[in-house]
């Protein structure tokens, strides 16, 4: 225990340290390059309510100026009976996945293709799932 100003820190292993970067690193494994993320999660939330502001746009557009009673009630029901862009196809963020299981992962992946010894590999991911504890 070191203690700096009233405040006590314990100190952490390599191994400690090795660990809980283990169990709480996280990585992009969806598929895609990681760094696109920053600019499609803010796209597939804008999208959906971009259409549904262009489709209503379009319906209310029906009812400007003067207007009959039932076309302005006819327009009302359109746009109640629409489903929303965000109701028929949500689309959902992915959450990223623990290192350790993207690392062992990996060490199957290169086993299974030849590029590593299948025997070595097992022994790696063993030696990943020790240290989670």
């Amino acid at each position: 225990m070191v203690s700096i100003e009233g405040c006590s820190v314990a100190r952490r292993s390599p191994q400690q340290k090795k660990a809980l970067s283990y169990a709480k690193d996280r990585r992009n494994d969806y598929g895609e390059n990681d760094k696109s993320s920053r600019k499609n999660i803010r796209r597939n939330k804008r999208t959906p309510n971009r259409a549904d502001r262009h489709r209503e746009h379009q319906v209310l557009v029906g009812a400007t100026g003067p207007v009959a009673i039932d076309v302005a009630e006819q327009v009302e029901t359109t746009l109640r009976a629409k489903k929303s862009v965000r109701l028929a196809a949500p689309w959902r963020k992915w959450r990223d996945a623990p290192l350790a299981d993207v690392v062992a992962y990996k060490l199957r992946r290169r086993a299974n293709l030849g590029m590593n010894d299948p025997a070595d590999a097992e022994t790696r991911i063993e030696r990943i799932r020790r240290r989670l504890g």
